[in-house]
């Protein structure tokens, strides 16, 4: 019997409430480690990541490291239902409450051209291991994944993998998968 993407979702997320705080903390410290020495990351001279909220991982560790490391670092920024644009910036001084009350690049940062990351992390509710991926619902990365060339990498809490992975034509596998 196969799942469908709601019901995955629910699935997932009552997986990550279950997992205490200190489970939380300590998987957010070893999935930022893991990126920050990936050959991927310290390859990358430009990179897409994104504000974690809620029970994604907290991704504040790889945006200072990246930042600190010298390379070009933007965030996405919600353009309208569905569409998101990536923006540059050079502190988190520069990120401003935006859709859905994530931060994101104030309106003055310059966008960056999807072409130019090498690296992009993206988030999801759930994966496989061969990289199939289930997104939040909303589609915005689906629908801006295709027009990058970069490493597209998930970070995974061990709750959020499974084999059976609802996909549809639209949606897009990512290339790595870092499980803590």
């Amino acid at each position: 019997m196969t799942i469908s993407k709601s019901e995955l979702r629910a699935l997932v997320k009552k997986r990550e409430a279950s997992l205490s705080d200190f489970e939380i903390e300590a998987s957010d410290r070893e999935l930022a480690a893991s990126l920050i020495v990936s050959p991927e990351f310290a390859a990358a001279k430009t990179v897409m990541l994104y504000w974690g909220v809620g029970r994604e991982p907290d991704t504040r560790p790889m945006i200072d490291a990246a930042l600190k490391a010298g390379k070009l670092v933007a965030l996405p920024c919600v353009t309208g239902p569905g569409a998101m644009e990536a923006r540059r910036i050079f502190s988190l001084t520069q990120l401003v409450p935006g859709a859905f009350g994530i931060p994101e690049p104030d309106r003055e940062c310059e966008v960056v051209d999807p072409g130019e990351f090498d690296l992009i992390l993206v988030p999801g509710a759930a994966f496989s291991p061969d990289g199939r991926r289930l997104g939040r619902g909303g589609g915005y990365y689906d629908r801006y994944l295709p027009q990058t060339r970069g490493v597209k990498v998930a970070l995974a809490r061990k709750c959020q993998l499974t084999d059976d992975i609802p996909t549809d034509i639209h949606d897009i596998n990512v290339d790595l998968i870092i499980t803590k």
